[in-house]
């Protein structure tokens, strides 16, 4: 009697190519349950088909074959779910990060070449409640998150919209100061919430409707209006969240303005 299932038996009834089984098997993810030692054909059995569609479907998710060999080694089954877990989180931040790069390039090749509406106008000195940091700007998402949460715990007054200032720095180096705030009469001081003096400033705004997956190419349009009307930027972006995630959850609602500190090039 042979010693089981063919290579080839085998690979139709796991619909895996005989190439692929046999990379399973010099990777050492799926050893044959017997290999004859005078013709080196391998052989397998039927228990060992879960197997190979469960390194098939992990190989799909582009799981690496170093950690699919790990997640087939422990028989902790709350171990292999934390080691997919891990993989399907850095997968979703990938994908998060195609979708953000395909909604930025289909906004570029459509060319938009309508009326950008930008307002100048001038913003008095203020206080307001708010948390400043240096921040490397692969983290501003998740501080800014974390302090506008402890803003929202600090300020229970509504002034009107949260702003945000961004220094330049951020964007040109990678690292730089942020401030986050609420208007406030009398901004509280806790935690890391401080009252903050912002000083008179003239800007050039524009709305960017939306989420900020493609809000460079506003930040874009802006800058060209700038410069075609002979301003230039002086000191850190302004953006002004009129309605954001905390208002509607609904992504197409959201309004973001930015306001750039300008002044006029002389001639």
């Amino acid at each position: 009697m042979r010693g089981g299932l063919t290579i080839g038996e085998f690979a139709q009834l796991t619909h895996l190519s005989v190439r692929t089984l046999r990379r399973y098997h010099e990777s050492g993810l799926l050893e044959p349950a017997a290999v004859d030692p005078v013709s080196g054909y391998r052989y397998y059995t039927t228990g060992q088909i879960p197997s190979a569609q469960v390194i098939h479907r992990l190989r799909e998710l582009d799981v690496p074959l170093a950690e699919v060999g790990r997640i087939l080694a422990t028989d902790d089954p709350g171990m292999r779910a934390e080691l997919i877990a891990g993989h399907l989180d850095r997968l979703q931040a990938s994908l998060d990060r195609t979708r953000t790069a395909v909604n930025s390039l289909q906004r570029l090749l459509r060319r938009e070449t309508g009326e950008l509406a930008v307002h100048l106008r001038s913003v008095p000195a203020r206080t307001v409640a708010g948390i400043a940091a240096v921040v490397d700007v692969g983290d501003v998402l998740e501080w800014y998150d974390a302090a506008m949460a402890e803003l929202d715990a600090s300020v229970h007054e509504r002034l009107g919209p949260p702003g945000g200032r961004y220094d330049n720095e951020l964007f040109s180096t990678g690292r730089g100061a942020v401030l986050v705030y609420r208007p406030a009469t009398d901004p509280p001081s806790y935690g890391r919430v401080r009252a903050v003096e912002l000083p008179a400033v003239e800007l050039a705004t524009t709305v960017h409707p939306g989420t900020h997956d493609d809000i460079d190419v506003t930040y874009g349009r802006l800058g060209a209006w700038v410069v075609d009307h002979a301003l230039a930027v002086d000191g850190p972006v302004h953006e002004t969240y009129v309605v954001g995630p905390r208002d509607d959850p609904d992504p197409s609602s959201w309004r973001t303005e930015i306001g750039w500190p300008v002044f006029r090039v002389a001639g």
